[in-house]
């Protein structure tokens, strides 16, 4: 038996739509990088973009688990000498780019700067409103708030 190796022409991409409202940062991370790289799909191959297109809604209504909210840090370089800026992520998600809280999470669980987690990225879409302008395309929503228990904050 062979070793199945699917080919760039061979992978046909969907779109999905998913609403972040109320829903944990972390686990939706995790959800839309696999969805980015095609790990749901029995032709994944490692080293050829075979994910979906992910259009994320509601990004500024994201949750954190504890007190990330207050405490968690996000640290960037200017590129000077002692040019190191921090935000905390109420800053960022109570600001004008809330969408950079979800880029950031899954940016950072795609592989490590290479071409490829580029390319897979690109395919992933940030809203902090409820409308998109992809509905030429006809995304198929999925509701991953209700897949898990866990996956929507109690207070």
């Amino acid at each position: 038996m062979k070793t199945f190796s699917a080919k760039p022409a061979e992978v046909v991409k969907k779109w999905i739509v998913i609403d972040g409202e109320g829903v944990i940062v972390g686990r939706l991370a995790s959800f839309i990088a696999s969805r980015l790289r095609g790990k749901h799909l029995p032709i994944y191959t490692p080293h050829v973009d075979c994910g979906d297109y992910v259009i994320l809604i509601n990004a500024d209504k994201v949750v954190f688990t504890g007190r990330k909210r207050e405490d968690k840090t996000y640290f960037r370089h200017t590129g000077h000498p002692g040019g190191i800026k921090s935000v905390t992520a109420e800053k960022l998600l109570d600001g004008k780019f809330p969408d950079r809280v979800m880029r950031k999470a899954v940016q950072r669980m795609l592989p490590k700067e290479s071409p490829l987690a580029r390319q897979q990225l690109s395919n992933f879409k940030v809203y902090a409103s409820p409308e998109h302008p992809h509905e030429a395309q006809q995304p198929e929503t999925i509701d991953f708030a209700s897949m898990n228990d866990k996956n929507v904050k109690r207070d």
